[in-house]
């Protein structure tokens, strides 16, 4: 699992930030990118990176915002153009549908592929296969917004490999079996039930990402022991009276919400344009005094997300 951040800034792209997109990659795990939020040319800064179009099955809408959509029908258009696309899920407030089809229908763009739209309405579950299920929550902004909660079910705990020598289990499908959890039947007859021989299940991981919001009670639960928080930080601390006034938080806001909810490593990201080189890592360093395994994140920016132990 690894993330990169394709574009980083707040309301308008600057010199060195392109406008909000956050691609989650689960290549080992589903051969998948989720993409969340797709501003303006977005496909652009995919062109520097290994991200591959048809691999975007799902891409989730915080809310429809020009500079969190903008970049949408362009993506969903070269898309198709690079061929064998399957199909894609996109989630998001009411209006999305709307936006997405009457770009395609006004530029004459045919998809060929199928696109289901999911709008959000309720807090809760919004997806859920074998390995991951992802929530929603409402946020407070001028317009209906949401966050993402990301959860990697439970794994398997290791095999015990000295217990599986008692029994002396040739190596090959059986092994597998076993690991998988299976029952197997060995060449004189004994069953051995693959549970008996996995370590400790081991949690998986879980990935938050909060886009424009005020502070509201709704993020903790979108962010209770996430191991990694990608939290908008349009504001420094100094500006927390604008920062309210615009439905928006400060990097302090961010902070403060990673210290009392256990998080991992926090990202700062959807950053004003006037924190330019030494202001933005002002921000990361008024953030790091209250929790300091902050970073400020970067376009193009990648990160590994590593199990826990």
């Amino acid at each position: 699992m690894e993330i990169q951040f394709l574009g980083t800034s707040a309301g308008q792209p600057s010199k060195s930030r392109n406008v909000s997109c956050t691609a989650l990659k689960l290549l080992d795990e589903l051969n998948e990118i989720w993409l969340f939020d797709v501003g303006e040319a977005t496909q652009h800064q995919i062109l520097d990176t290994n991200i591959r179009p048809r691999k975007v099955t799902r891409i989730f809408i915080s809310h429809t915002h020009g500079d969190h959509i903008f970049g949408l029908p362009g993506f969903l258009s070269s898309r198709s153009f690079q061929g064998d696309g399957g199909p894609l899920t996109i989630y998001g407030p009411a209006g999305i549908e709307q936006f997405v089809q009457t770009s395609l229908r006004v530029s004459k763009t045919h998809v060929s592929y199928p696109i289901k739209y999911v709008v959000l309405k309720e807090d809760g579950l919004i997806f859920e296969n074998d390995i991951f299920a992802v929530y929603t929550a409402r946020l407070d902004h001028r317009v209906p917004s949401f966050g993402f909660r990301v959860v990697e079910k439970p794994r398997s705990g290791e095999l015990l490999m000295d217990k599986v020598a008692e029994y002396n289990v040739p190596n090959g499908p059986l092994l597998g079996q076993l690991k998988a959890g299976k029952i197997i039947t060995l060449s004189n007859g004994q069953k051995l039930d693959g549970h008996d021989f996995l370590g400790k299940e081991r949690p998986g991981r879980i990935v938050t990402i909060i886009y424009d919001t005020r502070p509201t009670k709704n993020i903790g639960e979108l962010v209770k022991n996430a191991d990694v928080l990608v939290h908008e930080a349009t504001f420094s601390g100094e500006e927390e009276k604008m920062a309210h006034l615009y439905f928006h938080s400060t990097c302090v806001d961010a902070a403060r919400v990673a210290r009392d909810h256990n998080v991992g490593q926090l990202y700062l990201t959807h950053i004003s344009a006037r924190y330019t080189g030494k202001a933005g890592r002002q921000l990361e360093h008024e953030a790091k005094k209250i929790f300091k395994h902050t970073k400020l994140a970067n376009d193009l920016d990648s990160f590994e997300i590593t199990l826990r132990g």
